[in-house]
């Protein structure tokens, strides 16, 4: 499929007037971009776990980094609550284990697919990736989200060492369950992705001076998902055999940040080990 066809199923065409998106289709297929997601008026739907966001107390205000406690400073380090990232003599995670993390559905590296083509604007082509794999991410979580409760997950971890946290609308960092801080990041993205202003549709409109700033912080958060997900619910994608487009979605969002430089080293730590062993197995180079 051409590039321009990939645009055209995607919904960016200047013909297009500005709507809210909508993921649509298949989980994850390997491909640069996804015809089957388009941008269409939904009132915002974001997971199958909307309607219970109505029970939020609070009105999301924007992600934060991980901290100690909802009343630490936020630190730069990844280990959240002060404990190693990484015990060596605990028992890997299952998607550490063999054969879990060399399945995948994309032999190879994904350098090709995510490098700039040549004779496309830098901002469509970070925009365009940013949106498919919002949409692939979204509807990873909409086939887990049920299990996803305050009651299972009262915090939103990337294993026992790291806890996110989320600065509400005083400034302050609070705890929340995994439930409400993803479906306030979904939101949050979905939010930025419609905006004209961070994400221009319109023949002719440039891309703001803080578009690579904004796409850092939405991959940073979509890594977030990715980090609980890994964590807390792989073995959920395994029975459902899941694991192969899962892992390859996964290699296939990292290179794309290793390529444009959007997300610190530091802040991969809780899925650090996965990301050497895919650049060992050359998927990620």
């Amino acid at each position: 499929m051409s590039f321009l066809n990939t645009i055209r199923g995607l919904g960016r065409s200047i013909k297009k007037k500005h709507k809210d998106y909508e993921p649509q289709g298949i989980l994850y297929g390997g491909s640069a971009a996804s015809p089957q997601l388009q941008r269409c008026h939904t009132g915002g739907r974001l997971s199958p776990q909307k309607q219970r966001t109505s029970m939020i107390l609070f009105a999301p205000s924007s992600p934060t980094k991980k901290t100690r406690s909802h009343r630490a400073q936020l630190p730069q380090r990844p280990d959240a609550q002060g404990a190693p990232a990484h015990d060596a003599t605990a028992p890997p995670p299952l998607f550490l284990c063999q054969p879990y993390f060399k399945t995948a559905l994309v032999k190879g590296s994904f350098k090709t697919i995510v490098k700039l083509p040549k004779y496309v604007d830098y901002g469509e082509w970070m925009a365009l990736n940013i949106f498919e794999m919002y949409g692939h991410l979204n509807l990873f979580y909409g086939v887990i989200s049920e299990y996803v409760t305050p009651y299972a997950y009262p915090t939103m971890n990337a294993g026992p060492s790291v806890n996110y946290t989320w600065r509400d609308s005083s400034g302050q960092c609070v705890d929340l369950p995994a439930q409400q801080y993803i479906d306030f990041v979904l939101r949050w993205i979905s939010s930025k992705i419609n905006d004209q202003a961070v994400f221009p549709t319109k023949n002719g409109t440039a891309f703001s001076l803080l578009f690579v700033k904004d796409c850092k912080n939405i991959v940073r958060q979509m890594f977030r998902i990715f980090a609980h997900i890994y964590h807390n619910h792989f073995e959920k994608l395994l029975h459902l055999l899941l694991e192969a487009h899962w892992n390859s979605f996964f290699a296939h969002f990292i290179s794309f940040c290793k390529e444009f430089l959007l997300l610190e080293r530091a802040e991969l730590a809780p899925l650090l080990p996965l990301v050497e062993n895919l650049e060992a197995q050359s998927k990620i180079i």
